[in-house]
């Protein structure tokens, strides 16, 4: 749902002439999307034309009429195939664009679901056609498309031509079995089918959904079965038998029946894990994960796991009030591939980096997009010279989607990734297990540069003035190897360097030194150990405030902290006892870095109840942020946590708290409101 700023004070001066024109408008996107597969806008721009047209309906009750796009459930019907009533309403989901509107919704639904815990999953949105697979006896009988939600298209003749679909389910199946999902296509097929038709004297499709959308309609199977599709089973329909309780149980049930279930689905036991995962810090881990599959995804589907609060909470007449789809903002364009360069990391992964030719896309110039890892280019055949298919999502930067083909120069060849650290020379090696190929001298001028920016940066030290094209010139006239040179830098050699006067050098070296004493955290966030940001950073600091103290606690111990984990630990205990890494936190505290953690003076945690006290906070709080009251928490000598054990001392709980507060009352561990908790800090009302 996209947001409008008018949403009362911009109505038409002519409403009904305004309202028919947005049914003609969306009538005819439908048609293009659903009908002909040739849209001619995106998802964002339709869905404002929608949310144009429900404001308007809303505002003039009286102009709504049967027929409107607002009072169908969803797709058209062809005319071209036999039609078939759906047993169950076949409904769409809403969607949003906005975090603060799937905050609204998460709200929603547990004030409806009042009291009762709500586990939330987290899947992936394939861009592809829906579709409904109904298997009698364990025997596939039919398939449909959603039609208008109420009657479908009966495409079974196409939908048994997906060869990874069982035409017979395996194990002990339901007598009866409705299962809703995705049909779609790779990209990597899509290439070598728009290869063939090249070769065939044919116009390319021009993507993935395009021709799911057109092959699933064929009245030819053979043709189908040369269109290669495949489906994701992520919803339920008409059943009977039926084992599974929730959500997460219906997906491993269809899986042991030979269906492929959505992928990567993601189950969070509250809102606010969740909520966190898809804030605008961790959000980017996800759509850059999403730009490296072989097939589309435009958004992410957010669904309560429990069957029967899903019962409870219903439906409208047009879609569940229990999921809701948040979709990115998704914009391609065609260029061609200039060239290929690697560049180095602060951890040092070797990343390749496409040259682009400028091609505008979503209201700026594209000249670079990324490629992820060198499996990335072999699993797409990505070479010098290619014409590919760009695409930005959400606010990861652009990426390459698929080469065209069809349109390849036949001199072209396969890119060779290097062997050898373009900067330093040093021999790349693959992560065992994995897809990133690291150079591992620590010395390497490249990794420098970008741990120094990093080090540099808010989130590190936070060295105002320090930014890349001054730390490219440091490095690059041997004036910092280290961070601790950082600290030994004179404005006699800052003079030396472009662009600097007296008052930038001065400026420069004031903020070097005033980040001497950040404490500990800043540092262990700032030195680049692999997996530690500020979160990971802090929490080891709260629990070892100095770094000898931290250099002598075992891996198990630094397990054992919440949030951390054997993994984290395991990168930080190697990290620290590293030859490389001893020498970072010595040469440091010879500059002068403090290595502690501040903290409260004696007299100021002697006064507070929260003094050592470890505290939960669950449920939405009236007066505070999450961020707020943990800051708070800690203010007051006070450690904030986010699961709840024996050890916790205090939850604090707002609205909607979910299992947390079930399991406080399990272990015995006292609970207060958020009333309770300013008295019991001496804040009380305010």
């Amino acid at each position: 749902m996209a947001q409008h700023s008018d949403a009362s004070s911009n109505l038409p001066q002519d409403p009904r002439q305004r309202i028919e024109k947005l049914r003609e408008l969306i009538r005819y996107h439908d048609r293009k999307y659903y009908i002909e597969a040739q849209p001619e806008i995106s998802d964002l721009e339709y869905d404002r034309l929608m949310e144009e047209l429900k404001r308007l309906e809303a505002a003039y009750p009286d102009l709504v009429t049967p027929d409107s796009p607002t009072q169908r459930i969803g797709d058209a019907i062809s005319g071209d195939l036999p039609e078939v009533p759906h047993r169950v309403p076949m409904l769409s989901i809403e969607n949003t664009y906005s975090h603060a509107e799937l905050s609204n919704f998460i709200r929603r639904v547990e004030t409806a679901l009042r009291g009762q815990r709500v586990e939330w999953v987290l899947e992936l949105k394939i861009d592809g056609v829906a579709a409904a697979l109904i298997y009698e006896q364990g025997h596939l009988v039919r398939g449909l498309t959603r039609g208008n939600g109420v009657v479908g298209e009966d495409v079974t003749h196409t939908i048994k031509t997906i060869r990874d679909l069982p035409l017979r389910l395996q194990g002990d199946p339901p007598p009866l079995l409705e299962v809703r999902g995705e049909v779609y296509m790779t990209n990597t097929e899509l290439a070598r089918l728009n290869l063939e038709r090249s070769q065939a004297g044919l116009p390319p499709f021009a993507n993935t959904r395009n021709v799911t959308a057109g092959t699933i309609r064929l009245q030819d199977p053979r043709e189908a079965a040369r269109r290669p599709m495949h489906f994701f089973g992520h919803s339920i329909g008409y059943c009977e038998g039926l084992r599974a309780r929730n959500h997460m149980e219906f997906l491993q049930e269809i899986a042991e029946y030979g269906i492929r279930p959505s992928p990567l689905a993601k189950l969070f036991s509250d809102s606010r894990s969740l909520l966190r995962q898809l804030d605008e810090e961790h959000i980017s881990d996800i759509e850059e994960m999403i730009a490296q599959l072989d097939y589309e995804v435009d958004g992410l589907v957010i669904k309560v796991n429990d069957f029967a609060q899903r019962e409870k909470l219903g439906a409208t007449s047009k879609s569940p009030r229990w999921v809701v789809a948040y979709k990115f903002e998704k914009y391609e364009a065609v260029t061609r591939l200039l060239n290929i360069h690697v560049q180095v990391g602060k951890t040092g992964v070797v990343t390749p980096v496409a040259e682009l030719e400028p091609v505008e896309l979503a209201g700026t110039t594209v000249a670079r997009a990324s490629l992820h890892n060198a499996d990335e280019i072999r699993r797409k055949d990505i070479r010098v010279g290619d014409w590919v298919v760009v695409e930005k999502a959400g606010k990861i930067i652009p990426h390459v989607v698929r080469v065209e083909l069809h349109r390849r120069d036949p001199s072209v060849r396969p890119f060779e990734f290097p062997t050898h650290c373009p900067e330093c020379g040093a021999e790349l090696v693959r992560d065992e297990g994995g897809v990133y190929i690291r150079c591992v001298n620590p010395q390497c001028p490249a990794r420098l540069r970008q741990q120094i920016v990093y080090f540099a940066s808010r989130d590190g030290m936070d060295i105002e003035g320090l930014g890349e094209k001054i730390v490219n010139q440091l490095v690059d006239h041997g004036l910092v190897r280290s961070f601790a040179d950082i600290y030994r830098l004179r404005k006699d050699q800052l003079l030396q360097l472009d662009k600097f006067g007296e008052r930038k050098a001065q400026k420069l070296l004031e903020a070097i030194a005033a980040s001497k004493n950040r404490g500990l955290a800043r540092v262990l966030a700032a030195v680049s150990i692999r997996h530690v940001g500020t979160r990971v950073a802090k929490l080891l600091a709260q629990r070892f405030p100095t770094y000898d103290a931290l250099y002598a606690a075992s891996e198990e111990e630094l397990a054992a902290i919440d949030e951390i984990g054997p993994v984290i630990a395991h990168s930080v205990y190697t990290f620290l006892h590293s030859d490389f890494g001893r020498q970072i936190f010595q040469q440091l505290r010879e500059v002068g870095v403090s290595l502690e953690e501040p903290q409260e003076p004696d007299g100021d945690k002697q006064e507070s109840a929260l003094s050592g006290k470890t505290v939960v906070v669950t449920g939405t709080l009236s007066r505070f942020t999450r961020d707020e009251i943990e800051e708070l928490i800690e203010r007051l000598g006070g450690r904030p946590a986010s699961s709840v054990s024996s050890k916790t001392d205090f939850v604090v709980v707002g609205e909607n708290p979910g299992s947390k507060l079930e399991k406080a009352k399990r272990l015995g561990v006292p609970i207060l409101s958020e009333e309770e908790f300013l008295q019991l800090i001496g804040q009380g009302k305010r």
